[in-house]
């Protein structure tokens, strides 16, 4: 019975889902977690945690089937582990770091920073991740995944599906925007 549902389209095993089919779901999720799980660790660097928030996101996907309008199963999910990422992104935003990640993170000449320092340079953090977030969705993407990622833009390029001239295009769009918004702040 299961084969039978491998053939099947995502747009068919949503039909069925929507039916409380729960092997569409189990389908659905065979044919995603593992992508899911690495798009996602890309983000936030903790592939358990990765795939704590992918098996949520399918939890979600089951409990709200009927309420859902979905044109691309695929989109809907990539998106939506994206956005889940920045979620969990910006809930650990501060950890407190160690003094070695700190030496390794910030490049601060003294690794032994005193209070004032570590509250300026949080302060300093919080408000660049603050502008960025302004950004447009795609801009915001490239600049962390390129920038504060450190991948390289044809793995950008992969992982969003789209060509290497066009994460440049964003790129550049993204820095000059974020320019723009510093300047802009920094009339304020």
């Amino acid at each position: 019975m299961k084969d039978v549902y491998l053939s099947k389209s995502d747009e068919d095993l949503m039909f069925l889902m929507i039916k409380r089919d729960s092997l569409a779901l189990e389908t659905l999720f065979n044919r995603y977690y593992p992508a899911l799980c690495k798009f996602t660790s890309i983000y936030i660097k903790d592939y358990n945690r990765a795939e704590e928030l992918i098996a949520d996101l399918f939890m979600k996907l089951w409990d709200k089937k009927k309420e859902l309008q979905i044109r691309s199963i695929k989109k809907y999910l990539f998106t939506a582990a994206k956005n889940l990422a920045f979620n969990e992104i910006q809930r650990v935003k501060f950890h407190t770091l160690s003094i070695n990640d700190r030496e390794d993170t910030l490049n601060y000449p003294d690794t032994y920073l005193n209070p004032h320092e570590q509250l300026t340079s949080r302060e300093s953090y919080s408000e660049i991740m603050d502008l960025i977030n302004l950004l447009p969705d795609r801009q915001r993407e490239v600049l962390l995944m390129s920038r504060i990622d450190m991948l390289e833009k044809n793995i950008v390029a992969d992982l969003l599906g789209i060509t290497i001239r066009t994460v440049e295009t964003l790129l550049y769009q993204a820095v000059k925007n974020f320019r723009s918004l510093t300047t802009d702040r920094s009339t304020i």
